[in-house]
């Protein structure tokens, strides 16, 4: 088993380190998966690269003892110009960059999924930004049902940089002194909350029913969430708003995948894994499963279950030394998140 992962492994990173189309080091949105090639005129992402730079970089503390991963992961990373992607501003990196247009309008200027980027980039041996970026962006909190927090919406804008970056033991040095892991277990309930609170509208959404994050529907793509509510939402479930938060909230988060595959079963549960979103007010169910959904419960089950995604990518050097130089300093794990003794003590 060992091999063969390492074997997909050196696969996907000789493809990125030598093949796959970059710009600057970063790489395309959506390529086509035979071949490569850019696809629908996509842009060079800046998000979609850092996520691949965490698998990338996980690898590559996982098979440390394998020069040619280190080597392949390490040139990824170290291409990857942060700088060039700030397009001129002095601290907030753009969305992206399309070969016809230049950069995107949008920049990282809010509490979202880009924390992993920000951290990435002032981590960079080769092409750092400045650690005053991490204090540039908005904090916008909001209260639900008696939990305040930060928010962006969807519940994926939590899960994503937190399946690899491990905030338990830390907070900003400076008010309001955020720990982002205890943000995220509260936008989690409160999110759980909210769809309770629609129940009387959809009755579809019940105690172990619930989660709403970006999905398809039954309409298409749609990048719906709450509190506050999204005006698209009709009842459908995200089978990963649930699953992605294992990892923030397992007392709620694996009764609601246990009770959505024993109430639906194979209508919404099958070879792959979850059918990305389902409707049980209409019986509507998503005909696919979207790697990005299942692969952030998967995750953020290994998470819950070991701790080990978090603490091979922690082991790179340069996420803890970027934690240090944006003001992220230890403290003591409250009771409240603190971890069962089984994922406390697990080893590779």
């Amino acid at each position: 088993m060992r091999d063969e992962a390492r074997a997909r492994v050196l696969n996907a990173l000789r493809f990125y380190a030598e093949r796959a189309p970059q710009e600057h080091g970063w790489f395309l949105h959506w390529m086509d998966k035979r071949t490569g090639a850019r696809r629908w005129n996509s842009e060079y992402s800046s998000i979609d690269t850092s996520l691949l730079l965490a698998g990338a970089l996980t690898a590559r503390q996982y098979f440390r003892d394998d020069p040619e991963v280190v080597s392949l992961a390490t040139k990824i990373y170290e291409r990857v110009d942060f700088q060039w992607m700030l397009n001129g501003h002095p601290t907030l990196l753009s969305h992206g960059w399309r070969p016809e247009t230049g950069f995107l309008k949008p920049r990282w200027d809010t509490y979202s999924e880009h924390l992993i980027l920000q951290l990435l980039a002032i981590g960079s041996p080769t092409h750092p930004i400045t650690p005053r970026a991490w204090l540039a962006w908005e904090r916008r909190r909001i209260t639900y049902a008696g939990y305040t927090y930060l928010t962006a919406g969807p519940l994926f804008t939590h899960q994503y940089s937190q399946a690899w970056v491990d905030f338990r033991d830390r907070r900003e040095s400076w008010y309001p002194y955020t720990n982002y892991f205890e943000n995220s277990v509260a936008a989690t309930r409160a999110h759980r909350q909210f769809c309770l609170d629609l129940s009387g509208e959809f009755p579809g959404y019940t105690e172990n029913v619930w989660g709403v994050s970006a999905s398809d529907s039954v309409k298409g793509y749609v990048a719906w969430g709450g509190p506050p509510r999204d005006p698209a939402i009709d009842g459908t479930v995200v089978p990963c708003a649930a699953g992605g938060s294992l990892m923030f909230t397992p007392d709620i988060s694996v009764r609601a995948l246990r009770a959505m595959r024993e109430k639906y079963g194979a209508q919404v549960y099958n070879h792959y894994g979850f059918a990305d979103a389902f409707n049980p007010n209409t019986g509507w169910v998503d005909a696919d499963v979207i790697g990005i959904d299942l692969g952030i419960t998967l995750l953020s089950a290994e998470n819950l279950r070991t701790g080990n995604v978090w603490r091979w990518f922690m082991r790179n050097a340069e996420i803890p030394r970027a934690m240090r130089l944006v003001g992220l300093t230890p403290k003591r794990r409250s009771s409240q998140v603190a971890l069962p003794e089984h994922q406390r003590t697990a080893r590779r």
